[in-house]
């Protein structure tokens, strides 16, 4: 039999689609491409979510094969704070994983997304990151990034890749990042009105509401190839830049009585070594990206959503919320 005969028009598959992003883009994906058009993965078993393991090369190139993919969003990793406890297992998962996906991409002709991240810059990097500069990360995470942007280029695929700040998101928990107070504080200010943060309070961060940072992962992998430069392995993206007080002090124009302390732990360090902002002017002027959520918007949006979640769990539970903002 010859390929391509009997098998199923062009399809959509995500690996670690249980995780933070993966939760949110399968939804935009199914929306976009159709249910059955997009096949979810990941080691974790869940409703509408296959079985795939990245280290398991032949799986990933019998289902990438066998189900017709042309497109693939590379989301499984460890992330920054869980990678550096174990070091050997971050490398193996984000860098072998990696070309393992890369690899059943270039039999089969497709299209691939591996994100980056903004852990890819150093203590050498300027605190306003531009698009081109030395990266010298600190982090064994940061290196599977930098590593990641490189194979973009050189791996004769389309292969392109994003640099995502700090994610925030109401729908998912955080998956063991460095930036994962700035998810955290949330659900700890409505559930006890107290939050013990593990970064200082002038720890100034990029960061990105999901929403912007779905919309930037669809609209680059919509733009024409021949459009992009060699940015396309980790285009800068920015979101807004804020310290951890400032976000706290936006969610007490919703909650005037929710406190938070400060003891930095041993994330600080890493967040130390990254920029304060991001110049985002190449993706712009490729790709015209630009965010819709400043700080205020995305509190705003992830209280809002946050009572709302809150309030239709507890009718499900036969309770009775206040129905307070």
């Amino acid at each position: 039999m010859s390929i391509g005969m009997d098998r199923p028009s062009g399809r959509v598959l995500v690996t670690g689609a249980l995780g933070q992003i993966g939760t949110e883009l399968v939804e935009a994906l199914r929306e976009k491409h159709g249910h059955k058009a997009v096949i979810a993965t990941d080691i974790r078993e869940s409703k509408g979510c296959q079985i795939l393991d990245v280290m398991d090369k032949e799986g990933i190139e019998k289902l990438v094969h066998g189900e017709n993919i042309t497109e693939i969003y590379h989301l499984a990793a460890l992330l920054s704070a869980t990678g550096e406890k174990n070091p050997e297992l971050c490398w193996k998962i984000n860098v072998i994983g990696l070309e393992n996906v890369i690899s059943a991409a270039k039999k089969n002709n497709a299209r691939l997304f591996s994100p980056s991240s903004i852990a890819v810059f150093g203590p050498d990097c300027p605190k306003i990151a531009p698009q081109i500069t030395p990266l010298n990360p600190t982090t064994v995470y940061g290196k599977t990034k930098v590593v990641g942007e490189q194979l973009a280029i050189t791996s004769g695929i389309d292969m392109r890749g994003i640099r995502y700040p700090g994610l925030i998101s109401y729908k998912a928990p955080a998956g063991g990042g460095t930036t994962d107070y700035a998810v955290e504080i949330f659900h700890a200010a409505l559930e006890n009105g107290h939050y013990d943060c593990f970064v200082r309070e002038d720890t100034r961060l990029p960061m990105m509401y999901m929403d912007d940072a779905i919309r930037a992962t669809l609209e680059l992998m919509d733009f024409p190839l021949e459009d992009l430069s060699e940015a396309r392995g980790g285009y800068n993206i920015s979101g807004c830049s804020f310290t951890a007080k400032a976000l706290v002090e936006s969610i007490q124009r919703h909650l005037p009585h929710f406190t938070c302390t400060f003891n930095p732990d041993i994330r600080q360090t890493y967040a130390d070594s990254w920029p304060d902002e991001i110049q985002d002017d190449v993706a712009y002027n490729e790709w015209g990206w630009k965010a819709n959520f400043d700080l205020d918007k995305i509190v705003d949006d992830m209280l809002e959503n946050l009572k709302i979640s809150e309030r239709v769990a507890t009718r499900s539970s036969g309770g009775s919320g206040d129905g307070s903002f």
